[in-house]
């Protein structure tokens, strides 16, 4: 097969690991766009093979199908991502996933004690969330959240 071929759906599933229904899935969302040969086959990019992959691994750190699909779009059509543009991606994802962090750690900090959803229901919210002010802030676990209690 020559380059200008592209792969094919078969070939790309191979390469990825994903079943041929999933990558049909991340065609119909916008991730990848492949086009027709003469026959009617869908053809990728080679390219196509890194963005599933960021895909996959985008969303083992959660982020969602369209948050991934804006970064992506962010990127030239056309052309083969260049090292460059996923450094602007990952500076992107890295804010976020440095706030996942934060919040992981307050949550794993907190969990024999109070966090901060204003539900009354452990002693110490009598110590940490005097009078339900927690509710106040907006509903859920406001503390952990990243709301301070005042003190």
């Amino acid at each position: 097969m020559a380059i200008n071929d592209g792969l094919s759906i078969g070939a790309l599933s191979a390469r990825t690991g994903l079943a041929v229904s999933a990558i049909r899935y991340y065609e119909a969302q916008g991730l990848i766009r492949p086009w027709r040969n003469s026959g009617g086959q869908r053809r990728f990019q080679r390219s196509d093979l890194r963005r599933l992959s960021f895909v996959m691994i985008a969303q083992q750190f959660g982020f969602t199908l369209p948050q991934i699909r804006a970064e992506l779009d962010r990127l030239p059509g056309g052309r083969t991502p260049t090292k460059a543009d996923w450094a602007k991606i990952s500076a992107g994802f890295r804010a976020s996933l440095d706030q996942k962090i934060e919040t992981l750690t307050r949550l794993r900090d907190s969990l024999d004690g109070c966090i901060g959803c204003g539900c009354l229901s452990l002693p110490n919210c009598a110590l940490y969330n005097p009078t339900d002010r927690a509710a106040e802030k907006g509903p859920g676990p406001r503390y952990l959240m990243g709301d301070r209690p005042e003190t």
